[in-house]
């Protein structure tokens, strides 16, 4: 049976979803002290309809009331189709997590961390601009916000070796300073910034501290 929380979401059921769990991992929400169960059938009857008590979305098995996006999830409107129904098995009869819950906890906390690692390196490898014409083959440079990542500096475009990806990809690298996984107890840095990170790789024929580089056809 789903249990009523206390929040109304605006999303649509695949974002909302994950953007629920994420609150309730990161402790953002907790459970209400005085939560209800509902049934299936009482439940439906919180579709938004004339005459409805209410309107009620259920996901991952927790109840949100999102009467303030009706038009999302109003009769006729696009997410109608997901009011007033239970979504998946995630409590039992008496109100409790079942293991279909934990699981789908889990996935979702593997995608957050690996969400979250992705931005962490976009931040130290931002991607490089790139241009391609058939007269010059490509082209690809560093710019202080390729990537769409602001910074102080600009870098040099290298290939980035990600494990289990066919190819490498061309981002930008810082070239001064210390290296960004740099510690406090890390022995003194040699003042080139990331370029000695060993996925990275120099596009051929380039020169090492340029800021753009040409391929070819």
């Amino acid at each position: 049976m789903p249990r009523l929380g206390g929040r109304g979401l605006w999303l649509g059921l695949a974002a909302a979803a994950v953007a629920a769990m994420i609150a309730r991992l990161t402790g953002w929400w907790s459970p209400r002290a005085d939560f209800r169960l509902f049934i299936p059938e009482e439940l439906a009857r919180y579709r938004g309809r004339p005459g409805d008590p209410g309107l009620y979305l259920a996901l991952l098995g927790r109840v949100y009331d999102v009467s303030s996006g009706r038009r999302h999830y109003e009769p006729g409107a696009p997410y109608s189709g997901f009011a007033g129904r239970v979504s998946g098995r995630f409590y039992g009869q008496d109100g409790l997590p079942t293991p279909e819950l934990t699981r789908t906890e889990a996935m979702i906390a593997r995608g957050v961390q690996a969400n979250k690692q992705d931005l962490e390196e976009k931040q130290r490898f931002p991607p490089c601009n790139a241009e391609w014409s058939s007269a010059r083959g490509s082209r690809l440079w560093c710019s202080p916000k390729s990537g769409g990542v602001s910074r102080d500096w600009t870098g040099v475009p290298r290939k980035l070796f990600k494990p289990g990806a066919k190819e490498p990809h061309c981002v930008c690298v810082k070239t001064t300073g210390a290296p960004s996984d740099q510690t406090p107890d890390s022995p003194p840095h040699r003042n080139r910034g990331d370029l000695d990170h060993p996925s990275l790789a120099e596009y051929p024929g380039c020169p090492p501290l340029a800021t753009s580089c040409s391929l070819p056809l």
